[in-house]
């Protein structure tokens, strides 16, 4: 949830703020909150791709707002950007014993995940404005429990910063991710289903070049 929140959401004192892809995946950030002084926005947004502005792409988006008091307490905890701040401490090591759920948060919230075709891969890159949460990302990357080696930080051509995940280390991480989220429920079913599609497409490719 927190992940999700530093990588796509902002704080501003009590009040709580995160912006998802699709209706399924704000009715699950809803139901964390309660369903007390909860409300979800749909908007329709036209984005830049980081890599080339000139390639926008324009998708309904939801935004999820909720009033309690675990906002101003979390910011405080993980060292989040409130009140309009640009960049955050970002003390997410407070949960290291939840790194799993929080790099799918990240990966949620500020991440693209899409098969390559012409490498048959899986490619996992990591966008966002503020270069110190990408450094947070990477520190939790290096510790996570599956090899996912990246490459450098790069200005992107939207003004923000951006670097990947090794191709060949994209499907065990994938994988990796999304293990056990069917129990909790805390994850995207669109970014999901396309994170998992990926890596069959992997898969099968792989196995018809065994042929």
């Amino acid at each position: 949830m927190w992940g999700r929140v530093a990588a796509d959401g902002s704080v501003a004192g009590d009040v709580v703020s995160v912006r998802v892809g699709d209706a399924e995946a704000a009715e699950r950030v809803a139901a964390l909150f309660g369903a007390r002084d909860v409300d979800r926005e749909r908007e329709v947004t036209e984005r830049e791709y980081a890599h080339n502005t000139a390639v926008t792409r324009t998708s309904d988006e939801f935004v999820v707002t909720a009033e309690t008091p675990a906002a101003r307490r979390a910011s405080a905890a993980f060292g989040l950007p409130t009140d309009g701040e640009e960049s955050g401490g970002y003390r997410l090591s407070a949960l290291d014993d939840h790194r799993r759920q929080l790099l799918r948060g990240l990966v949620e919230g500020c991440g693209t995940v899409c098969y390559k075709s012409d490498a048959n891969a899986v490619g996992i890159s990591f966008v966002h404005d503020d270069e110190a949460l990408l450094a947070t990302v990477r520190d939790h990357l290096d510790a996570a429990p599956v090899d996912a080696p990246y490459g450098d930080l790069n200005e992107s051509s939207s003004g923000g910063y951006w670097f990947g995940v090794a191709d060949d280390a994209g499907p065990a991480l994938g994988e990796w991710l999304y293990e056990g989220s069917e129990e909790s429920g805390l994850f995207a079913p669109q970014r999901r289903r396309k994170t998992r599609r990926s890596i069959e497409r992997v898969r099968e490719g792989d196995e018809g070049g065994d042929e």
